[in-house]
């Protein structure tokens, strides 16, 4: 087994749950080192980890200049696992690509279009690649739904409905542990954390989402903040598949008992859900009707777990019910094999992203239907000029 060496940069509480999980989950990893401008994220205790992090990666060391890490250790590294802010993942994985080291990133994927082509032209000129940390779609319900499509139990989709609203956080307090290190979830314009939700449908929704259309609601919960409270997209693919996404801001004052990860659609042969409840009590459930299988025309019940099928029963897959494992499972296998090619790709992480960032654009524009493109195509440069320019509250 081929021992691989990485780093982190950003320990806030995703960072230090994924770099602990690396560490402790796969015999084979070494960390080589950690970076955070904040130093007391390495010397002292914080939330949701039992003791500081010199202690869970002893003999790791401690950088709070990433460039200053990059320039030590980057001919030993075979991978940097970016943890920062969910609006600053970009340059980070950049400078790493550029030094042929790989790169585990964060979901969203970037935060502007000139973002995602400076990143897009970084991987392509690299001899190293780009893993997209997209845990929901290695859950055990995206699995089954997924399953749906490929069995042919659906037929062919052509309106899909997602919503992610609420979230574990519950209400936090303007002192919170985790917003202290995570400015950017009270001004993120929600729509633009649609990741775990466009994600999932776009593993058999094989066409390129190419049409936009957001409103949003403005901040009412706290009116001194920019960022609409909710926000709903349409997007659209060029065969005319439609996907509606409700989406609430990132800082978890914005709260439901129902639609935390809820997912619906139709297809020419059938209709799914999952119905996706905040209360413990109330498992999440999935529920499916087709015309292609005896005794499923009316609602039939299936699994809806967020662990993967295959991880059940082992100890260490945990994080996510187990998709935050599988993800780093699979990446690590990946990454034994060569640093070019990871099961979910950058062009996979820029195809749930960039409808996010149009969809913010078309919120601010007061609904206006903005044709999606892409980094690898001809028409993408145009847009970065054209819509970067653009405000999104």
């Amino acid at each position: 087994m081929k021992q691989l060496k990485i780093a982190v940069v950003g320990l806030g509480h995703r960072g230090r749950l994924m770099v602990k999980l690396a560490k402790e989950g796969f015999d084979n990893v070494q960390v080589l080192a950690a970076c955070d401008l904040d130093a007391d994220l390495w010397e002292k205790k914080q939330y949701l980890v039992d003791r500081p992090m010199k202690e869970v990666l002893p003999g790791t060391k401690f950088y709070t200049s990433y460039d200053q890490l990059l320039e030590e250790q980057g001919s030993e590294l075979d991978l940097v696992m970016v943890e920062t802010g969910a609006d600053v993942h970009a340059k980070f994985c950049i400078k790493a690509l550029e030094k042929d080291i790989a790169v585990f990133s964060d979901i969203p994927s970037v935060a502007s279009l000139g973002e995602a082509k400076a990143l897009w032209e970084a991987e392509q000129n690299s001899k190293a690649g780009l893993m997209t940390g997209a845990n929901p779609n290695y859950a055990g319900f995206t699995n089954t739904i997924v399953g749906l499509f490929e069995r042919g139990l659906m037929g062919e989709p052509f309106y899909l409905e997602c919503e992610y609203v609420g979230g574990t956080m519950g209400e936090l307090s303007d002192d919170s542990p985790i917003l202290a290190h995570s400015d950017w979830r009270r001004v993120f314009p929600a729509i633009r954390y649609c990741t775990h939700s466009l994600g999932p449908f776009l593993r058999f929704l094989k066409e390129n989402l190419r049409y936009a259309i957001c409103l949003g609601t403005g901040a009412h919960v706290v009116p001194t903040l920019p960022a609409d409270d909710m926000q709903a997209a349409f997007f659209q693919t060029e065969s005319g598949v439609i996907i509606r996404l409700l989406r609430n801001r990132c800082d978890g004052k914005i709260r439901a008992e129902f639609g935390h990860h809820s997912f619906r659609g139709w297809g020419t042969k059938g209709y799914f859900e999952r119905v996706d409840y905040r209360n413990s009590k109330t498992p999440a459930v999935i529920r499916f009707q087709s015309t292609e299988m005896p005794g499923t025309r009316s609602l039939t019940e299936l699994k809806a777990e967020w662990m993967p099928e295959e991880y059940e029963g082992n100890a260490k897959a945990i994080g996510h019910g187990g998709c935050d494992y599988a993800l780093l499972a699979d990446m690590f296998k990946a990454l034994e094999k060569g640093k070019k090619e990871f099961p979910i790709s950058l062009r996979e992480g820029l195809r749930m992203t960039l409808p996010g960032i149009y969809a913010a654009k078309s919120a601010y524009l007061k609904g206006e239907k903005l044709t999606i493109h892409y980094p690898w195509e001809k028409e993408f440069a145009a847009d970065v000029e054209k819509y970067d320019a653009i405000k999104e509250y």
